[in-house]
């Protein structure tokens, strides 16, 4: 949720999210300096002041937290499929509207890039975080499907296999734009992930035809 967003908020919600940022970026400085396992949850909550019952009002588990700023990202983009018209369009170009509607939107926070590096970097030596994402992955795409097929009227033929594929291909790209971007050096600057996924996405409609000869010597 961004800035002016926050700030339109009753004072209960604002000083619940400040609650959840202070949790997310604890854990990963917490996560960083001692490794995901050095760290309890109690150490964890202690370092925010709230109880474990807090903790678990906003998460389910320490993988939830530490990988908070991508997951925040997925549930903006669907929020934004609730909205996004196809206009004739193919369904991927909307896919694809809506996430980079949701990258501006998570990372108008000025921090949230930052977190999503940290998080990443965790979760690239932590396997735990791995198969937290690959089931928050799961879920999500299942959401977007429901979204699209009570949003959007398929031909008959087009029902099924058609719109997980496209789900899975956006998700794939993203993966691929993320992965050329963590490894990059210096501070994340906002922007430089949007133009790695922009690059992955474009690559989608070649890589379907994608032709190769036999390596020969």
């Amino acid at each position: 949720m961004t800035a002016p967003m926050t700030n339109e908020l009753p004072l209960r919600e604002r000083k619940k999210l400040r609650t959840r940022q202070a949790l997310i970026d604890s854990a990963l400085e917490l996560f960083g300096e001692r490794g995901f396992g050095g760290v309890t949850l109690d150490e964890l909550c202690d370092s925010v002041e709230v109880s474990k019952r807090t903790f678990f009002r906003y998460f389910s588990s320490k993988e939830d937290v530490a990988m908070a700023p991508t997951q925040d990202l997925w549930l903006a983009f669907l929020a934004e499929l609730e909205t996004r018209e196809p206009g004739g369009r193919p369904v991927l170009e909307m896919l694809r509207e809506a996430l980079f509607a949701a990258l501006d939107r998570v990372a108008a926070d000025g921090g949230w890039t930052r977190r999503v590096l940290l998080s990443r970097q965790l979760a690239e030596r932590t396997p735990s975080m791995d198969a937290h994402g690959l089931h928050f992955c799961h879920r999500t795409s299942r959401a977007a499907l429901d979204i699209l097929h009570r949003r959007l009227d398929f031909a008959a033929a087009d029902v099924g296999l058609r719109p997980r594929l496209l789900m899975d291909m956006l998700v794939a790209a993203f993966h691929c734009g993320l992965d050329a971007w963590v490894p990059e050096p210096g501070m994340p600057v906002r922007g430089e992930l949007a133009a790695h996924v922009r690059d992955a996405c474009a690559a989608l409609p070649g890589s379907l035809t994608l032709t190769a000869t036999l390596r020969t010597g």
